[in-house]
């Protein structure tokens, strides 16, 4: 999420507050000595976690440690904030130097485009040609780079579906491999910090972005963890009935928690949104809705 223009459109090396250029001469070395041979390159998607340095995996300071180059998508001046705490576990967890390549994100026009799905399609289109030159610019005699994805890469996370396409497209003598790494979910992490679980007993949970919950709570469906709501969706639904537990910066010194019945605190949360949106210019928040009654089984 994240910082400055590069040549071209597609980004810059840089080295970043003690990151550190990588020379890059031996790869390309051992890439012409061995002739005909297929260039092994390699994508490790890292995830790490809702916002707490500590919940990173020990398979992910591993990746890390050991990964060639780091790309970092660069949005809005107001995302630095996510960039840095990434630049930040790169300082506590590398001890030798990493080349960094920053890639400036497209805009994002669905926000008030008319036909959403298109926009967003003409968006990971742009994402994934800007994204495809900066691999085959950076991992052009072989090697591993690395995206570090906040939460878990599986989850409501565009950057595997791109990496997915762009490792399709590759050659066979220029294959790109795909690795996963899973991170800690802001879902598991607002049910660890409100100590609750996201399911009742022999019933399911729904996931949900915003929009599809716009018009109240699914038929039949008790419990829906809600994604992606950048227009406070909660403070609008029919609230008779429903739970609310919700959670802002989790993992972070900003972490902000309010549960209760829906009624009663939806406009303390509306509040406290806007005054923290207000206070940081972003916003990262997630929530549980909870019917206080359990819908009988048929």
């Amino acid at each position: 999420m994240d910082g400055v223009d590069g040549v071209d459109g597609v980004g810059g090396t840089t080295d970043d507050g003690g990151f550190g250029d990588e020379p890059r001469g031996a790869a390309v070395d051992a890439a012409d000595a061995a002739g005909a041979q297929p260039v092994r390159r390699e994508l490790l998607l890292i995830g790490i976690g809702a916002g707490d340095p500590d919940w990173l995996t020990l398979e992910a300071v591993r990746a890390i440690r050991s990964i060639d180059v780091l790309f970092v998508v660069l949005k809005e001046a107001a995302y630095d904030e996510p960039v840095r705490a990434r630049r930040e576990l790169v300082r506590r967890h590398r001890d030798t130097p990493l080349r960094v390549v920053e890639l400036r994100d497209p805009p994002r026009p669905w926000r008030s485009a008319p036909d959403y799905d298109a926009a967003v399609a003409r968006w990971r289109t742009q994402r994934r040609e800007q994204w495809s030159a900066a691999v085959d610019a950076e991992l052009a005699g072989g090697g591993s780079g690395g995206f570090l994805v906040w939460g878990d890469p599986g989850l409501y996370e565009s950057t595997l579906a791109i990496v997915e396409e762009i490792a399709a497209a590759a050659p066979a003598d220029r294959a790109l491999t795909i690795r996963v790494l899973p991170g800690v979910s802001s879902v598991l992490a607002l049910a660890a910090r409100h100590r609750i679980p996201l399911n009742r007993q022999g019933r399911a949970v729904q996931i949900s972005p915003a929009r599809l919950v716009a018009d109240g709570m699914p038929p039949g469906v008790d419990d829906v963890v809600v994604m992606l709501d950048g227009r406070g969706t909660f403070a609008t639904i029919d609230p008779e009935g429903l739970d609310i537990y919700w959670g802002a910066y989790l993992g972070s010194a900003d972490e902000v928690l309010i549960a209760g019945p829906l009624e009663q605190v939806r406009d303390e949360i509306a509040a406290v949104r806007a005054a923290e949106t207000e206070r940081k210019g972003w916003m990262f928040d997630i929530y549980l809705l909870r019917r206080c009654q359990v819908t009988p089984r048929r």
